[in-house]
Order: C-alpha cells, then structure tokens, then sequence
C-alpha cells in the first residue's frame, strides 16, 4: 500500500480572481470540464492545486502553505517574477543551509508558495 499524489486545499475568496492569478501568472490549467460551485481544480506540471471558498478569508490571516519542487528554480523564478508574481521581502531566491535553492510567492489571499529544487554543497 502507498501514497500516490498530493493535493494541497487552500483557500480562496474570488474564485475567477484566483484562477487568472494561477493561470495567468503562474501557468496552470483548469482541471476536467466540470466547474464546481465554490472549488476550483488547477494543474502544472503533474501537480494539482485545490481551492475551496472562503468569502470572509481576511489574507493578512491566512496561514495557507505549499511547498513545490521543482526541476530548475532558477528558470522558473525567472519567468514568474518578470510576470508580476508577489514575491515577498525574504522570498527572494536564495540557496539555503538545508540543501535547496528556494524562493516564495504570494497569491491574491496570501497563500504562500515556496518553490524549490535540492541542491548540493
């Protein structure tokens, strides 16, 4: 018996604002032809990202966390910050101490992404 995948929940209040942000921005898909009322299903790469309603979500409150892998960060971090990505002070890319070479970004309801690939010393 074993895990397959992962598919991370998060939260989002303007369903149309947080697909353009994804699709736009970030390069993922709508998954499957259904669109379910209040859920929202992207795709990149083999990954799946989730969202679920939340009208009332204030972002500076929420704590909602992925962490992607990558195979080459310093491609990616180069296309997502020439399209206007939020990348926060302290989310730069950077190699860390823990053998990745990392950076985060911010979507519309302060979801945090960091995205990273191993690397070694």
């Amino acid at each position: 018996m074993a895990l397959l995948q992962i598919h991370p929940k998060l939260p989002m209040r303007d369903k149309a604002v947080t697909r353009r942000f994804y699709t736009e921005y970030l390069g993922f898909t709508d998954v499957g032809a259904a669109d379910y009322p209040g859920y929202l299903l992207l795709a990149k790469d083999g990954i799946e990202l989730h969202f679920f309603e939340h009208t009332t979500l204030n972002p500076l409150e929420n704590y909602g966390q992925v962490y992607l892998r990558c195979d080459d960060v310093d491609a990616l971090y180069a296309a997502w910050s020439t399209r206007g990505v939020n990348i926060p002070d302290g989310g730069k890319l950077e190699t860390k101490s823990w053998f990745q070479r990392e950076f985060s970004v911010l979507d519309p309801d302060h979801n945090l992404l960091t995205v990273g690939q191993v690397v070694k010393f």
